[in-house]
């Protein structure tokens, strides 16, 4: 169970190599500026208000504190660190793109 306003962050499988949108193979290993991961919540303590188990939430690298659990790495952060919580798609359109 997590405590206060914590999350514990799954993060997803795409943190490896990447390309560009040139086709050029950029390595994990790879120091650009600071980038922002995608991970899914697994818990969530009793304050937090704005994020639920099973949210995609974007996060930035410097804001999160490695865990390992069997063998598989995890997140724990605050809710005031996530950046975004990806949201289902819109079926009726309003006509605004935000």
């Amino acid at each position: 169970m997590m405590l206060h306003d914590r999350l514990l962050v799954k993060l997803n499988s795409e943190d490896g190599d990447r390309k560009s949108s040139g086709g050029i193979l950029i390595p994990a290993t790879a120091k650009v500026a600071r980038r922002l991961r995608w991970g899914e919540v697994l818990g969530a303590g009793p304050s937090v208000r704005n994020v639920k188990v099973g949210d995609q939430v974007l996060f930035g690298e410097d804001d999160d504190a490695e865990v390992e659990i069997n063998a598989e790495s995890y997140t724990i952060m605050r809710e005031r660190d996530v950046h975004a919580v990806a949201a289902e798609r819109v079926e009726v359109s309003t006509g605004l793109y935000l």
